[in-house]
C-alpha cells in the first residue's frame, strides 16, 4: 500500500467497522504508513472527520509499537485535538501506551522520555476535567492512574477530582471512578 492509496481510503466517506478492520489488517504489514496515518488524524480533526483516528486506534490495539518512532509528534500534538470523535480514540491510545510503559515493556520504556510522559499528564488532566464525553474522560482517568506511578503528585489530585465528580456522573464514569478510587485507597492515598 502507498500513501496515496491510504489517503484516498481515509477520505472517501465514512468507513464501516468492516472497512476499518480490513484497512487495519492491511496496515499491519506497512509500519512505514503509521506516520502518515497519524498526521492524517490531526488533519482530519480540524475538519471534524474521524476515519483516520478510528483506524489509528484499531491499529494501535494490534501494533502499539508502530507509534514509538512517532511518539514525539504524538505527545506534542495531542493538546491540539478538538473533535470528540478524534479525542476518544487518541485518549484510548494514551491508555494503551501508559499501560505498556508502566508494565515495563522495554520497547516503550527505552523510547518514551520523561518529558513526553509529562505532556501526557497535561493533556490527560485537560481531558479528564474538561467538558468532554465520558469515554475520553475514562481513558484519561486510567492513563493518569498509570502516570501516577511516576509522578506521585497525580494520585492526590486524581482522588480529589474523583471524589467531587463521581456522584454526578454517568454509570460508566462511576464504575471506572470507583475502581480507580479503590486502587488509590489501597495505595494509602
Amino acid at each position: 500500500m502507498k500513501e496515496e492509496q491510504l489517503y484516498r481510503r481515509l477520505n472517501s466517506g465514512r468507513l464501516s467497522k468492516t472497512e476499518i478492520d480490513e484497512l487495519v489488517n492491511e496496515l499491519m504489514d506497512y509500519p512505514n504508513l503509521t506516520e502518515m496515518l497519524l498526521q492524517e488524524v490531526f488533519r482530519q480533526d480540524k475538519e471534524h472527520d474521524f476515519n483516520a483516528s478510528w483506524v489509528f486506534d484499531h491499529l494501535m490495539r494490534k501494533k502499539l509499537k508502530y507509534l514509538l518512532p512517532h511518539f514525539e509528534f504524538f505527545s506534542k500534538e495531542l493538546k491540539n485535538l478538538v473533535s470528540e470523535s478524534c479525542l476518544r480514540p487518541m485518549a484510548h491510545t494514551c491508555e494503551l501506551i501508559t499501560i505498556a510503559y508502566f508494565k515495563g515493556e522495554k520497547e516503550f520504556v527505552n523510547v518514551i522520555t520523561n518529558q513526553q510522559l509529562e505532556r501526557l499528564v497535561d493533556v490527560c488532566f485537560d481531558w479528564f476535567i474538561g467538558n468532554h464525553k465520558v469515554a475520553t474522560k475514562v481513558f484519561a482517568m486510567s492513563s493518569l492512574f498509570e502516570l501516577g506511578k511516576r509522578f506521585d503528585w497525580i494520585y492526590p489530585e486524581l482522588k480529589i477530582i474523583l471524589e467531587t465528580t463521581i456522584g454526578n456522573s454517568t454509570a460508566g464514569y462511576k464504575s471506572r471512578g470507583k475502581k480507580t478510587l479503590e486502587k488509590l485507597i489501597a495505595k494509602g492515598i
